[in-house]
C-alpha cells in the first residue's frame, strides 16, 4: 500500500512527526515503541494503535508483519536479550562468571527492560501460553541464562566437573542478584557480583576464588 492510499486512521496513527523509515530502522523504530508502551501500560492494554503512534508510522506497517501487539515485544525482547561469550579457551572461570553476571544485573535491570519483563511475568501469571512462549521465543531461543552459558562451556572444555551442575548451582548467582533487587530495591554493585561468584558459585563447583581452572 502507498502513502497516498493510506487511511485517515493510519495518517492519524502514524503522528505528525512522522517520517519514511523502511527495514532494520522502522523495526527498530517499533521494536522500541513496543517496549515503552507495554512498560508504560502494561501488556495487557497494549495495543497496535499505540505501538504505531509512539513510533511514528502507519498501524499497517506493523500487521504487514505481526499479528499482535504481544508479537511485537516478544520479538523486541529477543533482539535485546544479552548472551554470554564465555572465554574461548575457557581460561578465566572466575572472570567470565563476573561478566555474566554484569551483563544479566546492566541489562535485565535497565529500567525500561526491567519495567517490561516485570510486564510479562506479571500478565504470565494469569497466562501460561505467555509463559510458555517468553521461554521458548526469548531465553532458550538465545540460547542460555548467563551463568548456566559459562559453566557448561567450562565443563565441556573440561574444567569443571559436569556432576557438580545442577540446576541450583545453574541458577543461584542469578537467584542472588535477583533476591539484592528485591530485598534492596536496588540494583548490586560490582563488589556484590565477585562476592557472588567468589563465596557462592565458585565453591560450589569446587574451587576457592584465587585458584579457579586456568588454561
Amino acid at each position: 500500500m502507498t502513502d497516498r492510499k493510506r487511511t485517515a486512521e493510519d495518517r492519524e496513527g502514524a503522528g505528525p512527526r512522522a517520517k519514511r523509515r523502511r527495514g532494520e530502522e522502522l523495526v527498530a523504530a517499533i521494536h522500541r515503541a513496543a517496549m515503552e508502551e507495554t512498560a508504560e501500560h502494561g501488556l495487557g492494554r497494549l495495543t497496535m494503535e499505540g505501538i504505531a503512534r509512539r513510533a511514528g508510522t502507519a498501524k499497517t506497517s506493523l500487521y504487514r508483519r505481526w499479528s499482535s501487539p504481544e508479537d511485537i515485544v516478544l520479538e523486541a525482547l529477543y533482539r535485546v536479550y544479552p548472551v554470554e561469550e564465555p572465554s574461548p579457551g575457557a581460561d578465566d572461570l572466575r572472570g567470565d562468571l563476573v561478566s555474566a553476571l554484569t551483563l544479566m544485573r546492566d541489562a535485565l535491570m535497565s529500567p525500561l527492560h526491567g519495567r517490561v519483563m516485570g510486564a510479562l511475568l506479571d500478565e504470565s501469571t494469569r497466562r501460561p501460553d505467555l509463559h510458555e512462549r517468553l521461554y521458548k521465543e526469548v531465553f532458550d531461543a538465545r540460547g542460555g541464562r548467563f551463568t548456566r552459558t559459562v559453566l557448561l562451556h567450562y565443563a565441556e572444555q573440561g574444567r569443571i566437573d559436569p556432576a557438580r551442575l545442577t540446576p541450583v548451582v545453574f541458577d543461584m548467582g542469578e537467584a542472588l542478584l535477583l533476591k539484592y533487587g528485591v530485598d534492596n530495591f536496588g540494583i548490586p554493585d560490582d563488589d556484590y557480583i565477585a562476592a557472588i561468584v567468589d563465596q557462592a558459585i565458585l565453591p560450589a563447583v569446587g574451587y576457592a576464588p584465587e585458584d579457579p581452572p586456568a588454561g
